[in-house]
């Protein structure tokens, strides 16, 4: 039998190292490190309408091209990722479900909550460039419903109840009691999972714990287009036409960050992108009251305010653009404009709908047809239903909550 050296026998130096390893080998290992978790609210944006089979055309840009190659493996399917877990929670009406699993595409707007909807949002990607970063377990938590304002559905408690508008009584909409509902909605399922994390993290040891490291909020659209709680302003009124909209929204930070316990939570707020470099004046100053909360001394260093709006496809806005001519067309025939094809009325449902193919064959190229089946899936609204326009998103929010994490 082969023997071993007593410690009398060994250097003072050598022994003492030694009996260390023996009676501390803990020591040597390093601590696990903790489970990162991000949160992602908002509404349809946030769900995601880019089509899968949008991502050719991010390969077409040699400056994104890279970015596709991290969506796709070997085999030309959507990554999966090993080292991140999402749990999503959506929905239609109160049919609200969790989809849950290793992250990959078909995490965007789905028809049933628990099945790949064949489409992405900013999470893909944002789980992807988190993935490249870190290396820890990741989690992302992500709640979203189409057509969902600030002002009534996430409205937050700080805000105090909403105020039912003349409109909302004659329609009878908006009831008090429901202002909110969402809110509620979406934290009560992140507390859901924080309850029972390794249930949708498998990999989860709670020796390990968890830390709150991000929320990333999208939405807008249905405030920016309304003008009965954001009235247009008259010339002489100098308050800016959406300062409720960055006053709730402030409210809202504060609020998530007191329901989480997370009192310094980042925050990044997703400014609305959609027109791109040339939006309307009603867009630009939705914009800018989206953005207003970055800029309070209470927020600075943890609330990010990062612009969409470069994201956005020019080419296929313009492309969209003579899209909606074709639809205006359909409207002058069915109206019976008098300026217009059908003004007596004797055109057939038929004849219409000839007249208008031809028109749109007339405004808009096959190579322009090409170009928007490749890249396009969706309407303006949806961001044009381009994933290039959801990878660069999901991409640009990653990388700023990675920045606040190293500070």
């Amino acid at each position: 039998m082969q023997s071993f050296p007593s410690f009398a026998a060994l250097p003072l130096s050598l022994a003492l190292i030694s009996l260390a390893m023996l009676v501390s080998p803990a020591a040597a290992a390093p601590a696990p490190k903790p489970l990162k978790i991000y949160i992602l609210a908002g509404q349809s944006n946030m769900e995601g309408h880019a089509k899968v089979e949008t991502f050719d055309y991010i390969g077409d840009d040699p400056a994104t091209a890279p970015l596709l190659k991290q969506m796709r493996g070997a085999d030309g399917k959507p990554t999966v990722c090993e080292h991140v877990w999402i749990s999503y929670f959506t929905g239609t009406g109160e049919a609200n479900g969790e989809g849950f699993g290793k992250l990959t595409a078909g995490y965007g707007s789905r028809q049933k909550p628990d099945q790949d909807g064949g489409k992405i949002g900013p999470e893909f990607t944002f789980g992807l460039t988190l993935d490249a970063e870190l290396d820890q377990p990741i989690l992302l938590i992500k709640t979203a419903w189409g057509g969902k304002s600030l002002y009534y559905d996430f409205r937050p408690p700080s805000a105090g109840v909403y105020q039912r508008t003349a409109k909302d009584i004659e329609k009878g909409q908006n009831p008090e009691a429901q202002c909110g509902h969402y809110y509620r909605l979406m934290v009560d399922h992140v507390r859901r999972v924080l309850s029972d994390i390794k249930r949708v993290c498998p990999v989860y040891d709670e020796a390990q714990g968890f830390e709150l490291a991000g929320f990333v909020w999208l939405q807008g659209w249905n405030d920016m287009v309304n003008r009965d709680v954001y009235p247009i302003p008259k010339k002489e009124d100098k308050t800016p036409r959406y300062a409720d909209y960055s006053r709730w929204l402030s409210n809202f930070i504060r609020d998530v960050r007191k329901d989480f316990k997370a009192p310094r939570l980042p925050f990044v707020i997703g400014v609305m992108g959609v027109e791109g470099s040339k939006p309307n004046e009603h867009v630009a100053a939705f914009r800018e009251a989206m953005a207003a909360p970055a800029a309070l001394p209470e927020f600075q260093g943890n609330v990010f305010a990062v612009s969409t709006a470069p994201f956005w496809s020019m080419e296929l806005g313009a492309i969209a653009d003579k899209k909606d001519q074709g639809r205006q067309m359909r409207y002058y025939l069915d109206s019976k404009h008098k300026d217009h094809a059908n003004a007596d009325g004797h055109m057939t449902e038929e004849q219409k709908r000839e007249f208008v193919k031809e028109y749109e064959a007339k405004v808009i190229s096959p190579a322009e047809v090409a170009l928007w089946n490749c890249g396009a899936s969706n309407a303006g609204y949806h961001y044009l239903g381009c994933a290039k326009t959801f990878a660069l998103m999901g991409q640009a929010f990653a990388e700023i909550l990675l920045k606040a994490g190293k500070r």
